[in-house]
């Protein structure tokens, strides 16, 4: 059963600097205008493949389940699209828009860890260009973060094919309108939000958390290395975190923890166990650099989960 991904892909390209981000220097041009001037030396370069979609499907692909990636990327694809074809993730549903760029993210670290971050959506805008495909008998999808008008618009042709979604708003959250959040509530089978993130829907859509989850099949609530709390069916799951090794890089692991949660919805594995796969994944993608450099296999992460947790994973 393949699962459609529908979300962003993206360039993440991060730049780590020696030295600490600091007050710039202020000159003053021939017009007596003030400008400040940042220069650093850049030591340390990576440009990574990256985007919601593109996450979550390289960890699904990980773990043996056929992801079907759906967003929109610019005519600088190329590298990404070799990518994804050697890690063996289908490409069918990737449309090029040729006057765009792929969307892309930049990052500046310091010594501090203090990041500056800047995005160009790019293709990612014209998401909406996109249908969910209706002849890949497609039982289970996601709405990951992507163009809003896209976001919408899946949502809807999702609900109207009777292919239940789980809803991930992610980073895109705040730019979504509280009657759109109300919408994709009401039309999702199950929610997925950052602990950091639920104080803001409740604020703008005036439920409380239980009032979310009686609106899905399941609301869970992603705590990163403290694990997870999940409702369903008017039980609370809490779901134990799981300790990186060395904390290296937190991008992606949220996608990841979803990709977790899409494989126990696709197996129809409980919710307790469900949380641990999501959980685990979350702690693999923490302790690697990069959103799609880590590396698994389905038989050690069974191996894994036992060690953790004390059971098996039957699947």
């Amino acid at each position: 059963m393949p699962i459609l991904v529908c979300g962003s892909l993206a360039f993440d390209t991060t730049i780590v600097l020696n030295e600490k981000l600091k007050t710039p220097p202020v000159s003053v041009d021939a017009f007596g205008q003030k400008n400040f001037a940042w220069y650093f030396m850049v030591p340390d370069l990576r440009r990574d493949f990256g985007g919601c979609a593109g996450n979550i499907a390289y960890n699904l692909k990980l773990l043996g389940k056929e992801a079907l990636p759906m967003g929109t990327v610019g005519a600088d694809f190329e590298l990404y699209a070799n990518w994804l074809s050697k890690n063996g993730i289908s490409r069918d549903h990737i449309r090029e828009m040729e006057h765009s760029y792929t969307a892309q993210t930049y990052i500046i670290q310091d010594t501090d860890d203090n990041k500056l971050t800047a995005f160009h959506p790019g293709a990612m805008n014209f998401s909406h260009y996109n249908r969910v495909p209706m002849d890949k008998k497609i039982e289970l999808a996601v709405i990951a973060p992507d163009g809003e008008n896209g976001m919408r618009m899946h949502a809807q042709q999702l609900v109207q094919a009777g292919i239940p979604f789980l809803f991930y708003p992610g980073y895109s959250l705040k730019q979504i309108f509280s009657e759109d959040i109300l919408g994709f509530i009401e039309q999702s089978a199950w929610m997925v939000v950052h602990q950091e993130d639920l104080s803001f829907i409740r604020s703008e859509t005036g439920l409380s958390e239980q009032q979310i989850a009686e609106r899905v099949r399941a609301l869970i609530i992603n705590r990163g290395e403290q694990g997870a709390v999940i409702h369903s069916a008017g039980v609370e799951y809490p779901v134990p975190g799981c300790t990186p090794k060395n904390m290296f890089d937190a991008a992606g692991c949220d996608d990841a923890f979803c990709a977790g949660l899409l494989y126990g919805l696709a197996n129809d594995i409980d919710w307790e166990t469900s949380g641990r796969i999501a959980s685990l994944l979350w702690c693999i993608k923490a302790e690697h650099h990069g959103t799609q450099q880590h590396k698994f296999t389905l038989d050690g992460i069974k191996s894994l989960f036992q060690k953790t947790y004390g059971y098996a994973l039957i699947s």
